[in-house]
C-alpha cells in the first residue's frame, strides 16, 4: 500500500554515504523532510535530479527541510555519487529496497525501482507526493512549492 498525502510518514534507519545510520525520526520536530527516491546512482535522469537539487539545496534548507535521497545502491556507491556531483545531502542506502517497498515508491507494476518524492513536515506527516519517472526537475519544483505554501500557512 502506497503511502499517501495526511499519513504518517512510517520511520526507518538506514546507512548513509558517510557510514552513519540516518533515521527519519531524528528530524521530527526539526525540520521538514524531502525524501525523494530514485533509481540508480549515475544514471542520466538520477544524475539530473540529484544535481536538481543540489542546485537548489540552500533554498530547501531555508524553507526548513532537509533533502535526502534513497536508492538501492550501497554506500559506497552513494559517497562517489555524492563527491562526483557536489551533493550536499545524505544519501541513504536501501539495499534489498525494504523502504521503497514500505513507502509504494515502486513503478512498472510494483517490480522496478520508482522516481518518487515525498515532503514530509515537520510533524512526521505527508503534505505531498510527486511520482514521475521522466519529469526529473518536476520532482524538485513541485516540493519546494509545496514547502513554500506550507510555510505561508
Amino acid at each position: 500500500m502506497a503511502i499517501k498525502v495526511g499519513d504518517t510518514a512510517p520511520d526507518f534507519s538506514l546507512p548513509a554515504q558517510d557510514g552513519l545510520t540516518v533515521s527519519l525520526s531524528q528530524f521530527r520536530g526539526q525540520s521538514a523532510v524531502v525524501l525523494y527516491f530514485y533509481p540508480k546512482d549515475d544514471t542520466p535522469g538520477c544524475t539530473a535530479e540529484s544535481c536538481a537539487f543540489r542546485d537548489q539545496y540552500e533554498v530547501f534548507k531555508s524553507a526548513g527541510a532537509e533533502v535526502i535521497g534513497v536508492s538501492g545502491d550501497s554506500s559506497a556507491s552513494h559517497q562517489q555519487f555524492a563527491v562526483k556531483h557536489n551533493l550536499p545531502f545524505t544519501l541513504l542506502s536501501d539495499q534489498g529496497d525494504r523502504i521503497r517497498k514500505l513507502y509504494g515508491a515502486t513503478a512498472a507494476f510494483g517490480l522496478f525501482p520508482g522516481r518518487v518524492t515525498y515532503v514530509i513536515d515537520q510533524q512526521g506527516v505527508v503534505q505531498y507526493v510527486f511520482d514521475s519517472m521522466f519529469n526529473f526537475k518536476g520532482h524538485v519544483e513541485e516540493a519546494l512549492k509545496k514547502l513554500q505554501a506550507l510555510a505561508s500557512r
